[in-house]
């Protein structure tokens, strides 16, 4: 079974994109996997809806309900480690990272991690590394 971790930023494009990411998912892995975020994925997204308004606020507020409609698994981390610097650590334990960060995806290509991003503001595409 594949491990996919979702980064912060991807899990706003439902509401900024229109894009269903989860059949998404479903289109590009045709076998079983489990979906993880972090624990700060969710402090990350409550801070968006207190410190943000109009557009961010509301994409913030959509993804916390997919992640509990969804049932997420979620990842206990370290409080006082960066989020990127901690996803670019568990991802080298086998999982696929789900991200539009720039910086993250150069330093999980240097690691050779598959990486699930959006093209065109419309679909899925996953960029090969180990699996």
């Amino acid at each position: 079974m594949q491990k996919i971790l979702l980064d912060t930023n991807f899990l706003l494009i439902p509401a900024q994109f229109k894009v269903d990411i989860f059949s998404e998912i479903e289109r590009i892995y045709s076998f079983s996997y489990k979906l993880f975020i972090l624990d700060k994925t969710t402090e990350e997204l409550k801070d968006i809806m207190e410190n943000q308004k109009g557009k961010n606020k509301a994409a913030a507020k959509l993804a916390l309900k997919l992640i509990a409609i969804k049932k997420i698994n979620i990842l206990k981390t370290a409080k006082d480690i960066h989020t990127d610097t901690l996803i670019a650590e568990i991802a080298e334990k086998g999982y696929v990272v789900a991200t539009q960060d720039k910086e993250l995806k150069r330093a999980l290509k240097s690691k050779n991690v598959p990486i699930i991003t959006l093209r065109q503001r419309k679909y899925l595409i996953l960029s090969e590394g180990k699996l």
